[in-house]
C-alpha cells in the first residue's frame, strides 16, 4: 500500500488488487501485513501523521476470509487522528473515528502496529511468530514479532 497517500482510507478493492500482483489467494489464519513504509519516517514528526489507514470495511473483509492476525509498519491500523477528526467535522458521522479498532467488536483479530522492514520480506511464503508481553488487565500490549524466511 506504499501508493496510499498520507489519511487516505485503504479499501477492499485495494487489498484485492494487491493479491492479484502478488498471485496469492488468502487462506484462514494467514497473517496479512499492510506495507506502508511509513517505518521510514520513524524519528520525525510525519511518522505519527503521514500514513494510510485500512477501512473498517476492509478490516471486516480480512476477518471474514479467515484472518486473525494483522498487522502494518505504520503507527496505528486506522487513518491518522486528525485525519479521522476533520472527516467528522464535515459529516458527522461517528463511524470514521477508529473504524479499523471497532471492527474489533463486532469480529475479533489482533493487530500490530508500528512494524519495521516489511520492505526486506517476501510478498508472501514466510512464517511469522508473534511472541507477546503479557500485562495484567491490559486491552493491549507490545508484542516482538519475528519473520522467518527460509532460504
Amino acid at each position: 500500500m506504499t501508493q496510499k497517500k498520507p489519511g487516505e482510507l485503504i479499501k477492499v478493492a485495494d487489498i484485492q488488487a494487491a493479491l492479484a500482483r502478488i498471485d496469492y489467494q488468502l487462506e484462514p489464519l494467514d497473517i496479512v501485513l499492510i506495507r506502508t513504509d511509513t517505518d521510514k519516517l520513524w524519528d520525525t514528526m510525519q511518522y505519527w501523521t503521514d500514513y494510510a489507514g485500512v477501512s473498517r470495511e476492509a478490516t471486516v473483509w480480512l476477518i471474514d476470509q479467515g484472518i486473525k492476525v494483522v498487522g502494518t509498519d505504520a503507527p496505528g491500523w486506522d487513518r491518522p487522528f486528525g485525519y479521522q477528526a476533520a472527516e467528522y467535522r464535515k459529516t458527522r458521522d461517528k463511524h470514521v473515528i477508529w473504524e479499523g479498532h471497532y471492527a474489533g467488536i463486532e469480529r475479533q483479530y489482533y493487530q500490530m502496529e508500528k512494524l519495521a522492514n516489511l520492505d526486506q520480506l517476501p510478498a508472501h511464503g514466510f512464517k511469522l511468530c508473534c511472541f507477546p508481553v503479557k500485562i495484567l488487565k491490559a486491552s493491549a500490549a507490545w508484542v516482538r514479532p519475528v519473520a522467518i524466511v527460509e532460504e
